[in-house]
C-alpha cells in the first residue's frame, strides 16, 4: 500500500514527548502549532513523485509536463510559450540537471529525491574552531562569496526530515538516512530574477526557477566542499532529505506566508532555498518575527489570483485531507492536486502567487521601503489602502522582456 501519512506506530509516545521538550520553545517563537497527530512527511507523497506512481495524479498532462523539460517541448502561440521561451527555461536548468541525473542508475536524483553526493573527502585533520559564533559568521561570509543571497543557521530538527526518500528507478520508498552527529543545518537563500518572475505564468518565467536551482547546486557543492576541507562532515541538499521551508524559517531567514512560501524581508517570496547538514561547530540563529506573515492574515491577493483556486482564503488550519499535505501542522495549506494540475496543463511551473505577492518588490526605491515599513508594523491598514489605490502590478508581457536590450 502506498503511504498515506497516517500516524506511524513506530513513532512512540516517548519520541513525541522528546520532540515537545526540545522544540516547544522554538515552535512558539515561530508561531508553529503542531498537534499530537503530527507525522513526518513521506517524500513518496510529494506531488512531483506522486505524478509517477499515483493514478489519481498521473495523466497525459503530467507526463507531457516532465517531458517538456527533457525533449523538445511543443511550442504554442501564446506569449511566453514559444520555442525560445522553452529553450531558455530548459537551458537555465542545465547545471542542476547534470548533478541530479548523474546518479540515475542507482535511483538517486540528487538535490531532489536524494542528497547531493560528496565529490571531495573529509580532510583527515580538523581545523580548530575559535568559537561557534565566529565560525558561523565566517560560514555566512563564504556562502555569500560563492553567490548565496541569504544565509542562516539552525539546529537539526528531524521532524522535518522525510520519513522515506524515493528510489527513482522504480519510485519506491527507501530509507532517508543521514550520518549521525550532523547537529546543524546551514540554510541559504537564492533570489530569483525580478523581471523574469514578472512574466509568470510562462515558460519564460520558468527560467527564473531553473537559473536558481543551477546556482544553488553550484553554491551548495562549493560550500560543502569548503567545510569538508576543514575536516568536518557536510552534506549538500536542495529539495531532498528534509522540508526546507521550516528550516529556512528556523534559521531566521523569513516567515511563512499564505502562498506557502517563505517571505523574506529582502526579496519577499522570490527566493529558492538550499541547505547543508554538518557537524561543524556553529551558533544557531534565532527565528524572527518580521510582520510579513501577520500581513497575510488579512491579505488574500495570492489566493484571489490563483487560476485553479488552490490557495486558502481562511485562517491557518490543519489543511485538506490529502496525502500531499503534512499531517498535524496548523498552517496555510494549498490544494496540491489543483496546483500541480494547473502546472501540468500549461507545461511549466506557475508562480503567479509569487508575482502578485505585495512583498515581491525590488526595495530599491523609498516608496517600496516605506510600504514595507507600513505593512510590517501597526499601520498595515494604511499599507493595504495604498496597495488598493495603486492596484496590483500588471504582468510583464514576455515579448516586452525579450525586447529589452
Amino acid at each position: 500500500m502506498w503511504p498515506d501519512n497516517a500516524p506511524d506506530a513506530s513513532i512512540t509516545t516517548q519520541q513525541r514527548q522528546d520532540w515537545q521538550q526540545r522544540f516547544a520553545a522554538s515552535d512558539r517563537a515561530l508561531g508553529f502549532e503542531i498537534t499530537e497527530d503530527f507525522q513526518p512527511f513521506d517524500q513518496m507523497n510529494d506531488m512531483f513523485t506522486r505524478a509517477f506512481w499515483d493514478p489519481l495524479v498521473q495523466s497525459a498532462d503530467t507526463d507531457a509536463f516532465f517531458d517538456s523539460y527533457r525533449a523538445a517541448p511543443e511550442a504554442r502561440r501564446a506569449p511566453g510559450f514559444s520555442q525560445r521561451d522553452f529553450a531558455l527555461r530548459n537551458a537555465s536548468w542545465i547545471v542542476s540537471d547534470l548533478i541530479s541525473n548523474r546518479g540515475a542508475e542507482r535511483g538517486l536524483r540528487e538535490g531532489f529525491q536524494a542528497a547531493i553526493a560528496a565529490d571531495t573527502p573529509v580532510a583527515p585533520t580538523r581545523a580548530p574552531v575559535e568559537s561557534p559564533a565566529h565560525q558561523s559568521a565566517e560560514i555566512k561570509r563564504i556562502a555569500k562569496l560563492f553567490g548565496a543571497d541569504l544565509a542562516g543557521i539552525t539546529a537539526t530538527d528531524e521532524r522535518w526530515h522525510y520519513a522515506n526518500r524515493v528510489d527513482t528507478r522504480d519510485f519506491s520508498a527507501t530509507p532517508n538516512d543521514l550520518p549521525p552527529g550532523l547537529g546543524h543545518v546551514i540554510v541559504m537563500g537564492h533570489a530569483m530574477d525580478f523581471d523574469l518572475v514578472e512574466t509568470y505564468p510562462s515558460a519564460l518565467a520558468g527560467a527564473s526557477t531553473g537559473r536558481e536551482y543551477s546556482h544553488e547546486t553550484t553554491i551548495a557543492l562549493q560550500l560543502a566542499a569548503y567545510i569538508r576541507g576543514l575536516g568536518y562532515q557536510a552534506i549538500a541538499s536542495m529539495n531532498d532529505t528534509a522540508l526546507v521551508i521550516p528550516y529556512a524559517i528556523k534559521a531566521g531567514l523569513g516567515e511563512y506566508g499564505r502562498n506557502q512560501m517563505v517571505l523574506t524581508r529582502e526579496f519577499g517570496p522570490r527566493v529558492r532555498f538550499s541547505k547543508i547538514f554538518t557537524d561543524l561547530p556553529l551558533a544557531a540563529d534565532q527565528p524572527v518575527r518580521l510582520g510579513l506573515g501577520a500581513y497575510c492574515n488579512e491579505c488574500t491577493v495570492c489566493a484571489n489570483a490563483c487560476p485553479p483556486k488552490a490557495l486558502p482564503f481562511g485562517a491557518p488550519d490543519l489543511g485538506p485531507d490529502s496525502p500531499s499535505t503534512i499531517r498535524g501542522v496548523k498552517k496555510w495549506s494549498a490544494n496540491c492536486e489543483k496546483c500541480f494540475g494547473y502546472w501540468a496543463k500549461i507545461r511549466t511551473d506557475c508562480a503567479i502567487c509569487m508575482r502578485v505577492c505585495p512583498f515581491n518588490r525590488r526595495y530599491a526605491s523609498r516608496a517600496d521601503r516605506l510600504w514595507r515599513w507600513l505593512a510590517t508594523g501597526r499601520m498595515r491598514a494604511l499599507a493595504r489602502w495604498w496597495l488598493r489605490l495603486g492596484g496590483t502590478r500588471k504582468r510583464l508581457k514576455p515579448w516586452d522582456w525579450w525586447a529589452r536590450g
